[in-house]
């Protein structure tokens, strides 16, 4: 097994004489040669709070119990769950006796506040307990504000969870969850932000996101990308992610025109794909090597480290009084990563109490959804958008659907 790389510029061609930007579109799939998936190290993270009693935690302990019924005997589970304090509920073990193991769930039962940092720091403890030669993942689930606990804390742990090869996805059950400290959690963590707005849709949403971590075959992937005296990095955010969420990308620069970029897990069925914003200095006619690019990552069922893709190059041709023409691929990442942006400066137009320049910024994204083929959420930002215009506000619910369309192509386009 291999880290495929594609990298496509989305002009190769530019202007002769004159400076310029391209976006540079990585893809990153895994080349899987077993069928049999990798050995994961699961934890949950279940929030008990005494909000969450009734209907909200029988139904989250079924959709945990549900996962369970999925992992294999070679497979290794822990739960962890918080109130406004946090304890182990299974500690970290082979899953042979899933009886056992989804007893010891329906046990839990509701009390006290919100604690989500105590719950992630003892995750991290089980998960380190079984990292070798396995997927780590944690399924962190809340459904109120961090009210006995630290955020900034939270995001700690989430960009520690990655320095040691653990991704942290994020669950936001209700309406009553802080979108802004979840998502920074995934973000940070790597992983995915999902929502449950409904108890029914909680075991669909556990099941969702325990496919896509059970195609993960590398992990702790990072773009090495070189450039020449001739290109640098744009100036604004030039690094992101746009699949499967849209994501804004820190970097590291240990030497100049040297880049380093964590992605973190790489599958073999779900593209991850990057865009890179490029300016070039004035090139004269002909062709013009820029730079290279290429991936390290780790195989952890091997136990091999540092392992790389391919070298690739990275080449502009210059010519004489060129028009633009982006490449229709790199077009659809450019399209989300803008439905994104417009949706961000809604949320911030918004808090600065402008609802009329948020609903614009809203409509305009939902037209770019439209564009993208992304009808699901063209209705969203839309229906946002209405709301804002009738009532002056947002409902938590509006916030975290809007928040979701932003960064997720909740459908896929049409194919021609």
């Amino acid at each position: 097994m291999t880290v495929e790389l594609i990298a496509k510029l989305s002009d190769p061609i530019v202007s002769a004489g004159q400076g310029t930007q391209r976006q540079l579109e990585l893809t990153l799939t895994a080349q899987r040669q077993q069928q049999q998936r990798a050995p994961l190290n699961l934890c949950l993270i279940l929030d008990h709070s005494g909000s969450m009693a009734g209907v909200p935690l029988a139904t989250v302990k079924r959709a945990a119990q549900s996962l369970v019924d999925r992992l294999l005997p070679s497979d290794r589970l822990s739960v962890v769950v918080f109130d406004h304090k946090a304890e182990v509920l299974v500690p970290n073990q082979w899953v042979e006796d899933k009886a056992a193991i989804k007893a010891q769930i329906d046990e839990l039962e509701p009390s006290g506040g919100t604690a989500i940092d105590l719950g992630m720091k003892l995750a991290l403890t089980e998960l380190a307990k079984a990292k070798q030669g396995t997927i780590s993942q944690a399924f962190l689930l809340t459904d109120g504000e961090n009210e006995h606990g630290d955020n900034q804390r939270c995001l700690e742990l989430a960009k520690l969870a990655a320095e040691y090869n653990i991704t942290f996805n994020t669950l936001g059950f209700g309406v009553h969850w802080n979108q802004d400290v979840l998502e920074q959690i995934a973000d940070a963590g790597g992983g995915r932000l999902m929502f449950i707005e409904y108890a029914e849709q909680a075991i669909a949403c556990f099941q969702s996101l325990f496919s896509h971590i059970s195609s993960v075959d590398y992990t702790n992937a990072h773009v090495l990308l070189t450039l020449s005296e001739a290109a640098h990095l744009g100036n604004f955010k030039p690094v992101n992610q746009v699949a499967p969420d849209t994501i804004e990308l820190t970097y590291e620069s240990p030497n100049p025109h040297e880049y380093v970029i964590r992605v973190g897990d790489v599958s073999a069925t779900v593209k991850r794909t990057l865009l890179i914003t490029l300016s070039t200095q004035p090139l004269p006619a002909g062709s013009h090597l820029i730079g290279f690019v290429q991936v390290r990552y780790d195989d952890p069922v091997q136990q091999a480290t540092g392992l790389f893709s391919e070298r690739i190059p990275l080449t502009l041709t210059a010519e004489p009084e060129h028009i633009p023409q982006v490449d229709p691929e790199v077009q659809q990442s450019i399209l989300t990563l803008e439905k994104y942006r417009k949706t961000k400066l809604a949320e911030t137009k918004l808090q600065s109490g402008d609802t009329a320049g948020a609903a614009t910024f809203l409509q305009s994204a939902a037209k770019t959804a439209l564009q993208l083929g992304d009808t699901e959420a063209a209705k969203v930002l839309e229906a946002s958008a209405q709301e804002l215009q009738q009532q002056s506000t947002l409902s938590e619910s509006a916030l975290k659907r809007t928040r979701i369309a932003s960064k997720t192509v909740l459908s896929n386009p049409p194919s021609n």
